[in-house]
């Protein structure tokens, strides 16, 4: 079994409104199954609505399935008693991480997690100096948050999470509130840790671009997972993408293209610099 299992996972959202009237169900994960192996980067693909958040909550045991099971290193992420194991095994990154961010500075915030699970003083800096060199982020350590950009302030909640010692990390569309430069800075961070530290990594996202160095992609559309495979399989597929309202990267968008228009270009090109070595030796019909 993978670090991450799940099996038929059904996930519905019970809305109340006035007494004596029926409750309103949306269902917002219907079906999934998957499984992600250890050091493994994993990225999920869908549309506003399509049930990833949804999916990722799942992973740290803050939703429990409706139906079907959630596995988290073997344990079940419904069991009550391994809660505790489960949010220690797979830590979370959220879209704002001023809603992660407690500390006035940026060190105590790092060390805020593992000195509530119980950590010795001593074992709290080691983490701290350990999450915050992983991160870039050790010259920063005296700064208050308030004063770090977007992206500085994302690295600090990556790192409160690493200090914990997670065997894996989800990102919940951790991107979504920055500009390129934090964007780039936040994928940079995700990166190293999984390629040096083998950290899995399992990002949600809506943005094409940042599922490239991805092992494997999980598209999701109206809670179901719609194509799954390696970038290059997923983006292989212009139209198929198109159809799931998803944006598609210029430069696989242009090769397609060319491809339409008769260039006999290589399948799923995923940068420029494929598409310019794609160029310089091919054949026009």
């Amino acid at each position: 079994m993978g670090i991450i299992r799940a099996e038929n996972v059904h996930y519905d959202y019970v809305q109340y409104t006035d007494e004596g009237q029926e409750p309103v169900i949306s269902h917002a994960i219907t079906g999934v199954s998957l499984e992600v192996q250890k050091g493994q980067f994993i990225a999920v693909l869908g549309h506003n609505g399509s049930g990833k958040s949804t999916l990722a909550k799942h992973l740290n045991a803050l939703l429990v399935p409706t139906e079907g099971t959630v596995w988290i290193d073997g344990r079940n992420t419904a069991d009550e008693n391994e809660v505790w194991n489960v949010r220690q095994t797979a830590g979370m990154v959220f879209q704002n991480p001023d809603n992660q961010i407690v500390a006035s500075v940026v060190e105590e915030d790092v060390g805020f997690g593992p000195e509530n699970i119980g950590v010795p003083t001593e074992e709290i800096w080691k983490r701290v100096d350990d999450s915050l060199q992983k991160t870039g982020m050790t010259a920063y350590r005296k700064h208050s948050p308030n004063r770090l950009s977007g992206g500085q302030k994302q690295r600090v909640a990556i790192a409160g999470v690493m200090a914990m010692k997670p065997s894996c990390i989800v990102l919940d569309e951790p991107t979504a509130m920055l500009d390129p430069n934090g964007r780039r800075e936040v994928l940079e961070a995700v990166r190293e840790l999984n390629q040096k530290e083998g950290v899995t990594v399992i990002l949600i996202t809506h943005n094409m671009e940042e599922v490239i160095a991805a092992d494997l992609v999980f598209v999701m559309d109206y809670g179901r997972i719609e194509m799954q495979g390696t970038p290059r399989e997923i983006f292989s597929q212009v139209e198929k993408l198109q159809e799931l309202r998803l944006d598609v990267p210029a430069v696989t968008l242009l090769a397609h293209e060319l491809k339409s228009a008769g260039v006999r270009l290589p399948e799923g090109i995923l940068t420029t610099e494929e598409l310019i070595r794609g160029l310089e030796t091919c054949q026009f019909d």
